[in-house]
């Protein structure tokens, strides 16, 4: 994972972000430092405090989606890092962080995505963290401890991954298309998304499940996934991916015409975006 350019900052100074990275000025460079900073923390807290016994603390939307307690400890650090540095700022986490704040600055955190692979001990889990305008994603930061990388976006100033322009894949032909996707943990839903592999596999290169959809969005703004769509995203599980994806050269939506919410979240290069978006929408993606 990289650190600021000065190494860690103190526990009430925010960092500076280095010389290789999104176009950044004023306010929203001020947040894409400490968006860096409070992921390099949250995730060396889950790196390498992670416990052989890790317990399962919680469930979420079914008995098989779970939180840890690491999740919870995760949400507590960043936002009591980000509280102390911007104390007027709102928040909306994952585990249950939630303000509306007075600065019309609101984070968007996802403290652990990718909870059950971490549970489990692999490698594709990630700390979200996503920093709201009025409403608007302007700052988008996806660090990955497993992969040591960490994927930085501002609102017009372009996507990094380690100091390098991040930058999507050309389209492929539909057919020639890898393809990742996420699944719900709601039974009843599950059906309904077994149907729509059937109807989508035959049709293109192969499928990929990685168990982040953050990461699904970092991969397809850095080129190694051509496209990514999943039903059942919530607000912190796409904010910050999304914003890397759209500044790597990706579109980003939903059904067509709207944009990416719990209904139907889809990112792919333009070319390949529109055929799929079609081709999900005929095939119901959008609902169980």
């Amino acid at each position: 994972m990289s650190t600021p350019a000065n190494g860690p900052a103190g526990p009430d100074q925010p960092p500076a972000t280095g010389p290789a990275g999104p176009a950044a000025t004023g306010e929203d460079a001020e947040l894409l430092g400490i968006a860096l900073e409070a992921a390099r923390r949250a995730g060396a807290l889950l790196r390498d405090g992670r416990p052989a016994d890790l317990g399962v603390a919680a469930t979420k939307s079914s008995p098989i989606d779970v939180v840890t307690e690491m999740d919870i400890a995760a949400e507590k650090l960043i936002t009591a890092y980000i509280g102390r540095l911007r104390p007027e700022d709102g928040f909306l986490g994952e585990e249950g962080a939630s303000s509306e704040g007075t600065s019309g600055v609101r984070w968007v955190i996802d403290p652990l995505d990718g909870t059950v692979n971490y549970l489990y001990g692999l490698p594709s889990w990630s700390v979200s963290i996503a920093a709201e305008r009025d409403g608007e994603t302007v700052v988008g930061v996806v660090a990955a401890p497993m992969r040591r990388e960490t994927y930085q976006a501002v609102l017009g100033g372009g996507a990094y991954v380690e100091g390098v322009r991040a930058r999507c894949r050309p389209a492929p032909d539909f057919e020639h298309a890898l393809v990742a996707t996420g699944f719900s943990y709601l039974r009843e839903r599950r059906v309904a998304m077994a149907e729509v592999i059937k109807g989508l596999l035959p049709q293109v290169r192969d499928i990929r499940r990685g168990g982040s959809a953050a990461i699904d969005l970092a991969d397809v703004g850095c080129g190694r996934l051509d496209a990514y769509y999943e039903r059942g995203l919530n607000p912190w599980d796409l904010a910050a991916g999304d914003l890397f994806a759209r500044e790597a050269g990706a579109l980003t939506g939903g059904r067509p015409g709207e944009a990416p919410s719990g209904e139907l979240t889809l990112a792919a290069p333009p070319g390949l975006f529109e055929p799929l978006q079609r081709r999900l929408d005929e095939l119901g993606a959008w609902h169980d």
